[in-house]
Formats: C-alpha cells, sequence, structure tokens
C-alpha cells in the first residue's frame, strides 16, 4: 500500500501539492486524474522516492520511500517526458535496469519486445514517441516490481496500443502482486480500466473513491411527469445534485441506488421515466459542483 499522509509540496511561490490524504491499495489500478498543472506529476515523484515532500510523508508498505534503495527497487516511475542515455539501443536500456531491479524479468521482456513489434538493436532516438512509451511500459513491466507508477502513460498510444497496454495491466494483476498507478489529464482514458479513481485539483485531492462505488450510488434519470406539483415533491424526496429542463422532460443526477431512486420516481406516476448511463466525467463534475468547484471550466 502506498499511503500519503499529508503532504506539501512547494517550487517557490508555487504550491504544486497541498496536504493530500490518500491511500492507494494494493493489486488495483488506481487512476490519477487532473489537468495540466494539477500536481500529478509532483505527486508521483513524491511517490516514488525522487523528490522529498517539504511537509508530511509517503509510506510503501510501511516504509519511508524517499532515500530507501530496498523500496525504490519496489517502484518503477514512468515520467511523461521519459529519459533515455543518447546512443541508447532497446538492449541496452534492459541491461541497464537489470542492475538494478533485482526481480527483472528478462524473457517476460523479450516477450514482450515481440508482441510489440519493438527491435531491441535500434537506437531509442529512431523511436516514434508512441515507440517510446511502448518501451518504458515493457520495461516497467519486466521489471517485476509490484508499483508502476505512470504519468501520461497512454498520451502518444493509438487506440490499439492504448488497450494493449490497459489488457496488459489486467493480466500483471491477475497473475502477480501488481499495482499500477496512471496519472492523467483524461477521464475518458481511465475510465473503462481503473479500478478507485482520485480528483487532483490545485494541488489537492478534490475525491478519492472507488470507481463502482461512484456508479452504483449515483444515476442520471430523464422522465416526465403530470405536473409541477408531482415534480416538487419528487425533487424534495432525492437528493439531487443537479436538474435541468429540455421542454417537459425532466433531466436529474442524484445520489442512490438505481433501485431507490426508480422506486420513488415511480411513486409520482410518471408519463415517462429511463436511466441514462453516466461516465466517469460526468459523475466528477456532478460531484465537485456540489463541492463548489466548476469543473466544467477544467476539463473543456
Amino acid at each position: 500500500m502506498i499511503e500519503i499522509r499529508n503532504c506539501s509540496k512547494a517550487f517557490g511561490e508555487i504550491h504544486a501539492i497541498d496536504h493530500v490524504l490518500m491511500e492507494i491499495g494494493e493489486r488495483q489500478i488506481f487512476g490519477l486524474v487532473g489537468t495540466n498543472g494539477a500536481g500529478k506529476s509532483t505527486l508521483l515523484r513524491m511517490a516514488a522516492g525522487v523528490i522529498k515532500p517539504d511537509e508530511g510523508e509517503i509510506l510503501v508498505d510501511q516504509e519511508p520511500v524517499y532515500e530507501n534503495e530496498k523500496i525504490k527497487q519496489q517502484i518503477f516511475y514512468i515520467s511523461d517526458g521519459g529519459y533515455f542515455p543518447q546512443g541508447y539501443t532497446a538492449a541496452d536500456l534492459k541491461d541497464f535496469y537489470r542492475e538494478y531491479y533485482p526481480d527483472f524479468m528478462t524473457d517476460r521482456y523479450s516477450k514482450l519486445m515481440g508482441q510489440f513489434h519493438l527491435d531491441e538493436k535500434r537506437r531509442i532516438s529512431s523511436y516514434s514517441k508512441g515507440m517510446k512509451k511502448q518501451l518504458l511500459v515493457i520495461m516497467g513491466i519486466s521489471a517485476g516490481t509490484k508499483y508502476l507508477l505512470c504519468d501520461e502513460t497512454f498520451d502518444g498510444l493509438d487506440p490499439v496500443m492504448r488497450q494493449a497496454v490497459k489488457s496488459l495491466f489486467v493480466s500483471e494483476i491477475m497473475n502477480r502482486d501488481f499495482t499500477p498507478v496512471i496519472a492523467s489529464h483524461n477521464m475518458r482514458e481511465l475510465e473503462d480500466v481503473c479500478d478507485h479513481v482520485g480528483l487532483l485539483h490545485k494541488g489537492g485531492i478534490l475525491l478519492s473513491r472507488e470507481l463502482e462505488d461512484m456508479k452504483f450510488h449515483i444515476h442520471k434519470i430523464q422522465c416526465v411527469l403530470p405536473d409541477q406539483t408531482k415534480e416538487e415533491t419528487l425533487l424534495k424526496e432525492l437528493d439531487v445534485l443537479k436538474k435541468e429542463h429540455q421542454g417537459s422532460l425532466l433531466i436529474f443526477t442524484a445520489r442512490g441506488t438505481r433501485e431507490e431512486i426508480l422506486q420513488k420516481v415511480q411513486t409520482q406516476n410518471p408519463i415517462f421515466c429511463e436511466v441514462i448511463p453516466l461516465t466517469l466525467e460526468e459523475i466528477f463534475i456532478s460531484e465537485t459542483e456540489v463541492a463548489g468547484y466548476e469543473v466544467k471550466n477544467i476539463f473543456w
């Protein structure tokens, strides 16, 4: 488990991370969502032990990560930009990581390089952006670490490769003790793969919830009710986060299970009623607007 205990980090007058309190459980895919400048990269670098928090501490498996070589050998960090020594081939990079990570899986590396159709004898500088991203994911998987921290890993990957990487993460979790943390500014990239999602904004965590729990306890309904009185009665009985009208059609988002909400709607004898699937983005917008944040202005 990764425990982020009331951490803050500033660079001069810029407060990148502001008293973040969060836990990342084991053998789950954790999505860290936030716009550029929200503090995602800084938080991942602290979790990897690259930089030290100004306040608070980060524990990995109950041990401080900063300047802890033993713990760092269980963490592979993929930065947004990536760094490759000049003139290195993929084979050279493999040899480099084998020296540091004692559980590096050479056979796994060779198999993945073949599956992703990457030439290990080719200089990395000649790879495309997407190929470099693929190579770093292969190195991260092959390193045999317990934790893989990915900063905008899907950026630059085409849809086929993006899905292949997601499937790879799921396969690793099923077969060994493995926890990937994926930071992204795009919620849609994470929706179909993450178990738990945290929303980072202006250096602080707005929400950190299990994705299935979020989807189970919030729903979007559209219905037509016989009259205004029934609508007012219904809205009073529900925990409504957001509502709007399109002519006679009432569209609202409310907290509660699907059965609870529909049961209350049915008591008002609706002329028409249906549940509309919510995207992860819509869930976050509904939740955070209640907290006073204009998330629409953040993500669009």
